[in-house]
């Protein structure tokens, strides 16, 4: 907070005033105002670790908002995988946004509002990614919001202790509840940006996906948002923990860190705290996996329960994922005929032949792309496909699906320690923005061409049309409504169809699978 404090030597935005005092941002190349860094609630800090968030404290004088916050404490990574996008500050006094609007917007009125949730499995990530900013949006006539939110042990770790202080009877979730103060905070002071608080699209990518899917089921986030734009990870239908089991992992956390109480626990550097958490990527790291759960509060029950009842916000929806989404499924690393058939009985044991007359493969050249088609269905498009059959069974907002099967053009010259293959997940992310650039700040790890740039633009006026009106269809881009017997989508590919979701194979995918053997972590798969 202190150095988002330090002015600096640019010239200043317009000066903006929200409830916590007074914000002076920064005027960007492309006629957008940007102010970064702005605090939406207190620090989590000692006594409110792992705690609801509070109120942001209120300051005097004028707040430069020039520079973005710190991330949320986390595992780092490597500086050679393919989203590097340089050094963050890091720090437990994390819970900080960025807003991005265009110039003179606060003397206009009702502009709609993007709000971008950022991935990482709940483990990594920040909004200060450059994928993930904002200007080129706001270029466009909408304000757009991003923030950082509590993670991983910090933010999503329950314990009897939490839950015997807690006035709601629950713990965990903290993360989640760091999402419902931002929209809080964008309800009371996003006019003063140009935006409209009665016009809010939450969107979000993997466990920012899973967040605004999880947001969309709970009753805390009701009348915070008007829509929901879900890009690779629904979370619905799938297992979630219960509060005990979540309470029994919060113990094991104390058991690691050989802390004696909760208390003790508050006392522990956050770095001490951290050493024994797993990262989603690598799970060899640390010892304890914490996740969300059902805690009775944030989520009363599970997402399936809430929408198969009808309890979920029902908001137009647009969701869909990659061509080449992940994925736990060994079948996309077969290369041959033979070995995609011994990965299909190691996966779907007794189910096998059934898997193999609707997803056939009799020569070896066929495999590798049968396998990845059978592998996106198994997840990342069954999942969406699961979260529009709940939204058309029992809510009125109509549901919008796509895949995008773009691949990336990669510059051979640049390699990548964690080279993606395909139209993997995230892949989607820099059309939808326009932040391609982003992704050759160290190194041009892209050729991006006029065809990548036209493809992006033209998913840009869909993201745009849906936050206007609930609907993303453009005269460039029609865009019918899935519905149960005709779920249509649209692919954005090298080019852009309406294409049909194969409900034969999806539905397929209700059987039970062994992607991995019993309790193992997610092995380092190998090609056959």
């Amino acid at each position: 907070m202190l150095a988002a404090l330090v002015g600096a030597g640019a010239a200043a935005a317009q000066k903006v005033s929200v409830g916590s005092g007074r914000l002076e941002g920064v005027p960007l190349a492309n006629g957008v105002n940007a102010w970064y860094g702005i605090p939406y609630a207190a620090a989590p800090v000692r006594e409110l670790r792992w705690r609801e968030p509070q109120p942001a404290t209120p300051w005097n004088g004028v707040l430069h908002a020039d520079r973005k916050g710190p991330e949320c404490i986390q595992l780092l990574r490597r500086k050679d995988i393919n989203h590097y996008f340089g050094e963050e500050a890091t720090s437990e006094d994390c819970l900080f946004m960025n807003v991005w609007a265009p110039a003179g917007s606060a003397s206009r009125a009702k502009l709609p509002v993007i709000v971008f949730i950022h991935g990482g499995g709940f483990t990594v990530g920040s909004s200060g990614m450059a994928l993930y900013g904002g200007p080129n949006v706001a270029a466009r006539g909408a304000v757009f919001v991003n923030f950082n939110y509590r993670l991983g042990i910090l933010g999503f770790m329950a314990h009897p202790e939490l839950t015997a202080e807690s006035p709601q009877g629950a713990s965990g979730n903290y993360g989640f509840l760091d999402q419902v103060q931002a929209l809080r905070w964008v309800q009371r002071n996003i006019a003063r940006f140009g935006g409209d608080p009665a016009n809010v699209t939450i969107a979000g990518q993997s466990a920012g996906a899973a967040s605004v899917v999880s947001l969309v089921a709970s009753p805390l986030a009701r009348g915070l948002f008007q829509r929901a734009f879900v890009q690779s990870g629904p979370a619905i239908g799938g297992a979630s923990a219960t509060l005990a089991e979540s309470e029994q992992t919060g113990l094991d956390v104390q058991k690691a860190v050989g802390a004696t109480s909760l208390a003790a626990m508050r006392q522990l550097p956050a770095d001490r705290v951290f050493v024994v958490q797993r990262d989603f990527q690598f799970g060899d790291s640390g010892s304890v996996n914490v996740r969300p759960n059902i805690d009775g509060y944030f989520l009363p029950d599970s997402i399936a329960n809430i929408f198969a009842a009808g309890r979920q916000n029902d908001v137009p929806t647009l969701a869909g994922f990659t061509g080449d989404d992940i994925s736990p499924s060994p079948l996309p690393l077969a290369t041959t005929a033979a070995g995609y058939r011994d990965k299909a009985r190691q996966v779907y044991g007794a189910n096998a032949d059934r898997f193999l007359a609707l997803y056939p493969v009799t020569a070896d050249a066929d495999a590798p792309a049968m396998g990845k088609l059978a592998a996106r269905h198994a997840m990342m498009e069954k999942g969406t496909r699961k979260l529009a059959q709940a939204q058309t069974a029992s809510g009125k907002a109509p549901i919008y699906v796509y895949m995008f099967s773009r691949v990336h053009p990669f510059n051979p010259a640049a390699p990548l320690f964690d080279a993606p293959q395909g139209a993997y997940h995230t892949s989607d992310v820099p059309y939808w923005f326009q932040t391609q650039d982003a992704l050759n700040m160290f190194k041009p790890t892209r050729l991006w061409g006029q065809q990548d740039r036209a493809l992006s633009a033209r998913m840009m006026d869909s993201m745009l049309a849906f936050a206007r009106s609930g609907n993303p269809a453009t005269p460039a881009t029609p865009w019918p409504a899935w519905r149960p017997g005709d779920e249509q989508m649209i692919d954005f590919g090298d080019k852009v169809d309406v294409a049909r979701q194969n409900a034969a194979q999806l539905d397929f995918h209700d059987v039970p699978a062994q992607f991995v053997p019993a309790g193992a972590a997610l092995p380092r798969l190998t090609r056959d």
